[in-house]
């Protein structure tokens, strides 16, 4: 029997009478500041398995991961691909143009099939909000979302974060500042759970149109956002930050009359060197990706020193492999 924790040093488990090991990863509203410590934690022992010359680990050996895209990815699907094969699991991609769905099966029975063919884990991206949780409910699968419609994205919350906290320590009292398109990004709601739970302060800056119309009649004071504040000043938000994570500007909001222009939204809320002088020396510039080179941020700041984009990247295969083993090797605890 191969023991799962075998070459991969330093796992730690949550100190607590519950499971440390989740079945399904649907966003971090469910979660814990220690089970997103934990998670942050298990990715530094999988960074070091990264760094060898020899990059595998037998903890998932045996098992089977199926990624089920239906919307374009390079990054994720490419990291949770890397992931699984780093931990010794079965990695099965499947694209939207490569399933069923094409011939007009619907996401259920697709997903049906992959568990039939003894699917431990599905990691799905899907244009529809709510998919992965519809899923969790009706397969037996782990179920991790890799991103659905406008609602979560929480691999990326979690790269994000466990570049925060290795840049600098802690993530607790850093001044985050989240700019872009807030309306429509999973990004966004995902790091807000995130961020929250692990104590910074956060800022949202956006145009009106770009902020969640409930978003902008404000939090009460039991609401889990309560301390997160809201501007439309770019330079107002970005003084004193510790951390500007950019967002992409998806073209299709222009056509919805989001915003007047490309080019005065850049001029507004575009990451430029002039305005990152506000923030601290040692800032540090974040986006999920893919970039709008010249209208979110500018090839400077992309490119530049404070820049740790490409680290986030890199820092996503590790977190990943965290949140596989999380779900399918990590001890239980039982009651």
């Amino acid at each position: 029997m191969i023991n799962p924790h075998v070459g991969i040093p330093e796992l730690k488990s949550v100190n607590s009478r519950r499971s440390t090991q989740r079945k399904h990863i649907l966003d971090l509203d469910d979660f814990s500041k220690n089970e997103i410590q934990l998670v942050l934690d298990n990715a530094v022992a999988m960074e070091e398995v990264i760094n060898r010359s020899v990059r595998k680990v037998p903890a998932l050996r045996g098992r089977t991961i199926v990624t089920l895209f239906h919307e374009p990815s390079t990054r994720t699907r490419v990291s949770f691909e890397q992931a699984g094969k780093i931990l010794s699991a079965d990695v099965i991609n499947i694209s939207d143009s490569a399933s069923s769905t094409e011939k007009g099966e619907s996401l259920y029975n697709t997903a049906l099939s992959i568990q039939s063919m003894q699917a431990d884990i599905i990691v799905i991206r899907h244009p529809h909000s709510g998919s992965p949780n519809f899923l969790a409910r009706h397969l037996n699968s782990s179920i991790i979302n890799a991103g659905d419609g406008c609602h979560a994205h929480p691999s990326q919350a979690l790269l994000d974060l466990y570049t925060i906290q290795t840049h600098f320590g802690s993530i607790k009292n850093r001044k985050v500042v989240i700019v872009g398109d807030i309306l429509y990004s999973r990004v966004a709601r995902s790091n807000l759970w995130g961020l929250t739970k692990m104590g910074a302060e956060v800022v949202l800056c956006a145009p009106p149109t770009l902020i969640p119309p409930d978003f902008l009649k404000g939090f009460s004071k039991n609401h889990p956002f309560a301390s997160v504040s809201i501007t439309h000043n770019l330079e107002e938000a970005i003084e004193g930050a510790d951390v500007v994570m950019a967002l992409r500007l998806q073209a299709e909001r222009q056509s919805k009359g989001r915003l007047p222009s490309l080019r005065e939204y850049s001029q507004m809320y575009g990451i430029n060197e002039h305005k990152l002088q506000l923030a601290n020396k040692n800032v540090i510039v974040m986006h999920p990706g893919p970039m709008n080179e010249g209208i979110e941020i500018d090839t400077e700041i992309a490119h530049g020193p404070h820049s740790v984009i490409q680290k986030q990247v890199k820092n996503g295969v590790a977190v990943r492999m965290s949140l596989l083993y999380s779900v399918m090797a990590a001890p239980r605890i039982e009651e």
